[in-house]
């Protein structure tokens, strides 16, 4: 994984724990609230079918309690649900926020970023597109990585700036023809990564 998605990692392991304690806790209260009502219908269920058979009654007692925990089973996973897409949410919040100041550490990795995107298409006369407020991080360094790029990919490259886009941070690349694109935005890289992240907030958050 790369250090960018660490990043991400952590931003969302540290900021989740919270809301993730009291949502679990919610839903626990909420499972047990389930299957004490569920005990208690099962119950009245099973006096009142006495009269057609023990078996018949056991059953209908299962099936109430199966039901039961079916539904404890769905509260719990949408708590766990709601815990992740917040913690997905805050960490957005927090990289718009960074995207959005003079932070040394985002214009470094809005740098590597064009790197990686131009090493993805081979290198070659590219153009070059960031946010509006991004474009001056950007424009000082673009003659030094066309030709370390260049180096890179063994093909002569130049990077040129192309219209702004509407972006929390990142670049796209795209060649001159507009045919190949590639998208290494922060929303693109996100959406990418979600999976895995995914997975591995769940372990972070849930594991117990």
């Amino acid at each position: 994984m790369s250090s960018g998605t660490n990043k991400i990692v952590e931003s969302i392991k540290s900021e989740a724990q919270e809301k993730a304690d009291k949502i679990i806790q919610d839903a626990q209260a909420e499972i047990a609230t389930i299957n004490n009502d569920a005990e208690k219908t099962a119950e009245a269920e099973k006096n009142k079918i006495l009269d057609n058979g023990k078996k018949q009654s056991d059953m209908k007692y299962q099936q109430i309690i199966s039901e039961a925990k079916m539904n404890a089973r769905r509260a719990e996973l949408g708590a766990k649900e709601e815990v992740i897409e917040a913690a997905f949410a805050k960490a957005t919040e927090d990289l718009k926020a960074k995207a959005s100041s003079d932070d040394a550490e985002y214009s470094e990795s809005l740098i590597k970023m064009i790197e990686e995107a131009t090493e993805e298409l081979g290198g070659g006369d590219l153009i070059v597109q960031v946010k509006e407020s991004d474009v001056a991080k950007v424009e000082g360094h673009l003659k030094k990585l066309s030709a370390d790029l260049a180096t890179k990919t063994g093909v002569s490259t130049t990077l040129v700036l192309g219209e702004p886009i509407d972006a929390i941070g990142g670049a796209i690349l795209k060649t001159r023809n507009g045919d190949i694109e590639v998208n290494n935005t922060i929303e693109s890289r996100l959406d990418r990564f979600k999976g895995l992240l995914r997975s591995e907030v769940a372990n972070v958050l849930f594991k117990n």
